[in-house]
């Protein structure tokens, strides 16, 4: 079941380019697209931003083995795989690089201030020095952004809409990463009108985690936010078992989680914003700066709930909730 309630994602790509520009077919000479992914091959998130890029390249005219080469490089989730990744890559010679993580943005930005960079998913492209600005990023990045820090806030009224009985909340995020931490600010800043305790959770790795988990699941009261985070997106499955095995209810900041087993989730589409880029790609490819094409920021929001998940908990979901969701699996 889908609604909408949400206004679009603005200003798309594809649509912020003009119609008889896109109506050009591409170059038949063959142009190399690499990316660099946080993910371990096979995972399903990787696999589905990747069928919407080349999915996104190939509505722009691009095919595969005609006029592109995409060389994928999987699993670079800390310092020394993206160091590695980033070197290879760039023996490649590649026109334009995608990255999603900002320790793969700031390892690439280091490597080469020449190659353009588009990036999706990334917090606060500004304040990590990514780029000059939203609208004139300057350089050779530009991108997608991850939401805004206040939505953490929502994150808090969700959960505690879904689960009144909260009264404690632990905001999991990997300490290595400056950008979830924004959004738990809001998130401390709106427990007061809740009446929750919020508890940072810094977490390294799987021990760390499960750690965490149980500590907050020994008392009563115990709820889970859980942010878009490259790093913990790898642990997804060890945290929705422990959150099922102590009965914390948990809302993550990625759909693909709750369709995973997660309660609920409320936050962006990545896949849609690897559509996008690929609308970026195509621009830099036929000749545009990547400093020239404005970041782009999320308008657009889903919120998806897991009714499974709540029932196993013990949880009765408002109607109202339901009826405001954009996707609820039964």
């Amino acid at each position: 079941m889908r609604r909408r309630e949400f206004i679009a994602f603005f200003g798309s790509a594809a649509a912020a380019w003009p119609l008889a520009a896109r109506a050009q077919p591409p170059p038949e000479r063959m142009r190399r697209i690499a990316v660099l992914m946080p993910y371990a091959e096979g995972a399903p998130e990787g696999e589905v931003r990747v069928m919407a890029l080349q999915q996104g390249l190939e509505q722009l005219g691009w095919t595969i083995g005609r006029n592109i080469r995409i060389d994928y490089r999987w699993g670079a989730d800390d310092v020394d795989k993206i160091q590695a990744a980033t070197a290879e890559l760039l023996t490649l010679a590649p026109d334009v690089i995608l990255a999603s993580s900002s320790r793969a943005v700031a390892t690439l930005q280091q490597a080469s201030r020449t190659v353009p960079i588009v990036f999706t998913t990334i917090y606060e492209p500004v304040a990590q020095g990514f780029v000059q600005s939203l609208a004139h990023p300057g350089g050779n990045t530009t991108g997608f952004t991850m939401p805004e820090a206040t939505v953490g806030a929502k994150w808090l009224e969700l959960l505690k809409e879904i689960a009144p009985h909260v009264t404690r909340v632990a905001f999991m995020f990997d300490p290595d990463n400056p950008g979830p931490m924004q959004s738990s600010h809001s998130v401390e800043a709106a427990a007061p009108s809740f009446a929750v305790e919020v508890v940072m959770a810094p977490v390294h790795g799987p021990a760390e985690i499960e750690a965490a988990v149980t500590m907050l699941g020994r008392e009563p009261g115990g709820g889970l936010i859980v942010p878009p985070n490259s790093f913990l997106l790898n642990y997804y499955k060890l945290i929705i078992e422990l959150a099922a095995r102590y009965r914390l209810p948990t809302i993550y900041g990625l759909s693909f989680i709750t369709a995973q087993g997660g309660l609920a989730s409320y936050g962006i589409k990545t896949s849609e914003q690897f559509r996008q880029a690929a609308g970026y790609v195509d621009r830099i490819l036929r000749g545009e700066k990547a400093g020239d094409l404005p970041v782009q920021q999320p308008t657009k929001y889903e919120l998806v709930i897991n009714l499974r998940t709540a029932k196993a908990l013990g949880l009765d979901v408002p109607p109202t909730l339901i009826a405001r969701a954009d996707e609820v699996i039964e």
